[in-house]
């Protein structure tokens, strides 16, 4: 007997029509921004693989499937470990089970999860957006199936959201470090495109201003949020301009290649140069000295983000 051949996916028609997968939501859900040249190609490509998108036409209520997508941007951030924890301990309570996608911080791997989620008829999405991915939440919104955000203030009526104190929590860790003396401050400051990257910029700058500390660009230093990068970004940062005496991190990944450069510099960590991160992580507990970091309830944030589906 032969194989059955797969269906046919939204990633399929982009790779042969040698485009975006964002450019083939657009044109199938009429979205504009796409010029006729590419929209024509793409139409041709997906009657040629027979594509049938499988849209829940709005009014019209699809049969649960008890099951849940989430959506997150590092397997290997124990950030993200602690919330799933949190969500799958809800969603066995509710007798649900939840398929985990991962993107690796890849904008393109998030829009391809969200629109396979969809496809596959999944009760609900829960997403930790990497990126500003306003137009395609709506669309997968409007068309498919609620989502629930989280750390991105998102507005739409399928959409719930639960958000963290990011903005506070970077404040928080301004104080500390200025209540140690601490006068010339650095970040490294995560991606520039993640929405809770901007909201916690946002309250180390005003942090400083509250303690009237000039906010000097220079020290504030964009990067993935990532052990490596917040290794490389410190060992740049503290060299280029050695008056620094503590930085603030992203998260906590970042925070622990800070402290790795910092010895690598010859600098004692706190007596030389204060770190702080952010999402009070395992790592956080089992470094030497240990790790100064903001800390979440990350697994009370899982269930309540499932709890809105």
């Amino acid at each position: 007997m032969p194989v059955p051949m797969r269906p046919v996916t939204m990633r399929d028609v982009a790779r042969e029509a040698g485009v975006s997968i964002n450019s083939v939501l657009r044109v199938i859900h009429e979205q504009g921004n796409v010029d006729e040249a590419t929209k024509a190609r793409i139409l041709a490509v997906i009657e040629e693989l027979g594509y049938q998108p499988k849209i829940v036409t709005n009014g019209v209520v699809a049969p649960r499937t008890n099951t849940v997508g989430i959506i997150i941007a590092d397997i290997t951030n124990p950030y993200f470990s602690a919330v799933v924890r949190g969500a799958q301990d809800m969603a066995r309570y509710h007798d649900s089970h939840i398929v985990l996608c991962n993107t690796n911080e890849s904008q393109e791997e998030e829009l391809y999860h969200l629109l396979s989620l969809a496809e596959q008829r999944v009760d609900g999405i829960i997403i930790f957006p990497g990126y500003y991915t306003s137009k395609n939440l709506s669309i997968i919104a409007e068309r498919y199936r609620p989502i629930v955000v989280i750390n991105h203030r998102f507005v739409h009526p399928n959409v719930s959201l639960v958000l963290t104190k990011n903005y506070e929590g970077a404040r928080l860790a301004v104080n500390h470090l200025v209540a140690q003396g601490h006068s010339a401050i650095g970040m490294l400051a995560g991606r520039e495109l993640s929405p809770k990257r901007g909201q916690r910029v946002r309250g180390f700058r005003d942090g400083l201003t509250a303690h009237g500390l000039s906010v000097i660009e220079e020290h504030i230093v964009p990067g993935a949020p990532t052990q490596e990068s917040g290794y490389d970004n410190a060992l740049e940062l503290l060299t280029r301009f050695p008056e620094i005496t503590a930085l603030f991190a992203y998260n906590d990944l970042m925070a622990l290649g800070a402290l790795k450069a910092c010895r690598e510099l010859g600098r004692r960590v706190p007596e030389e140069c204060a770190i702080v991160g952010f999402d009070d992580t395992l790592f956080a507990s089992l470094t030497m000295p240990a790790l100064t970091t903001i800390r979440l309830n990350k697994y009370a944030t899982g269930r309540e983000a499932m709890s809105r589906l």
